[in-house]
């Protein structure tokens, strides 16, 4: 059983759920990327979800579970754009979701949950965030910078990365824009994954759940 901190959510999430009343339909599902053994920090999302549903009205999806571990706390922009989640669960067909989550950086996670849900029928028509740490307060990537991307790179944004240009985040975007090359992006993934395993070293990692 999870033992919620709903104390923490509480001082942190109320005041501003409650200003979101009457913003979303009795028919809006609320959902959070989350595995199913979720506790302490990862268990946030989920808990966040439920709260969703109870101050707005609602309901909250629990069914839609996170697969693996992508271990971004503490990850740079690149380790975050490597390591993307895939989810699994039952998706309601014409449903309303909406994106909940405690803190989102490049928004990759959210990105990855998003494309899953509309790929099993679903709508997204938003998010909850308790914390924005990118640099972008924006969820979609501006013309711009896909266009340049587009220009720049051609198809290698999907082949390094297996998702199309279009598909990137604000801020994954705006971080691709700064590489000149094919190259160099591919010579940061390479650092970016002997970085990502020496810091789950450091830290001893060897589940495969969570966030």
């Amino acid at each position: 059983m999870l033992r919620l901190p709903c104390s923490l959510l509480d001082e942190l999430a109320l005041d501003f759920l409650v200003s979101l009343k009457g913003e979303f339909s009795e028919e809006t599902i609320f959902v959070s990327p989350y595995a199913k053994e979720a506790s302490g920090d990862n268990a946030l999302p989920l808990i966040l979800s439920l709260m969703c549903a109870e101050v707005l009205g609602g309901s909250s999806e629990t069914d839609i579970v996170q697969l693996q571990k992508v271990f971004h706390t503490g990850a740079d922009p690149m380790e975050r754009l490597i390591a993307r989640p895939s989810f699994e669960g039952a998706v309601q067909h014409g449903g309303c979701y909406v994106l909940v989550d405690d803190v989102t950086s490049m928004g990759s996670t959210l990105a990855e949950l998003a494309n899953y849900l509309l790929m099993n029928g679903g709508s997204v028509i938003g998010s909850i965030l308790l914390v924005n740490a990118g640099r972008s307060t924006k969820f979609r990537a501006i013309k711009k910078h896909t266009r340049l991307l587009e220009d720049r790179f051609g198809d290698e944004i999907k082949n390094i990365f297996g998702i199309h240009t279009a598909a990137l985040t604000a801020n994954e975007a705006s971080y691709l824009v700064g590489f000149r090359t094919a190259d160099e992006i591919r010579n940061r993934c390479i650092k970016a994954e002997k970085e990502t395993a020496k810091r789950l070293l450091s830290k001893n990692y060897s589940g495969t759940s969570g966030k």
